[in-house]
């Protein structure tokens, strides 16, 4: 097995002994492994969940233009049957995502029903 060897400063030396010098290995493929989709949307998401929104808000949340325009790419390669493996693992997040937008969207109806 290779072997690299880094000079790290004393601070995060001192976390790598916290957490255990043998998580390195993990820690590294992790840090390695790309998004499925770009962070910008990750923090789109965040931002309006984090902004408290009210239920109407959250009843009226939808993608950006250009998450739907990407979605519909993303959907023609798959039923042209073009779909590469790294745009399969992007569409799976956007699934991922769009059924925790639905879940939040379904807590939300029974209090927008009751306060009609």
């Amino acid at each position: 097995m290779p072997k690299i060897t880094l000079e790290i400063s004393e601070e995060l030396s001192q976390q790598i002994a916290q957490i255990g010098i043998e998580t390195l290995p993990e820690l590294l493929a992790l840090s390695l492994q790309q998004l499925p989709i770009p962070t910008q949307i990750y923090q789109y998401i965040l931002n309006f969940l984090a902004s408290n929104p009210t239920p109407q808000q959250i009843a009226e949340f939808k993608p950006t233009p250009q998450m739907q325009d990407r979605l519909t790419t993303l959907l023609a390669h798959s039923k042209a049957g073009t779909l590469t493996p790294t745009e399969s693992k992007e569409l799976d997040e956007y699934e991922r995502i769009e059924h925790l937008i639905v879940m939040i969207k379904t807590g939300n109806l029974a209090y927008l029903s009751n306060n009609l």
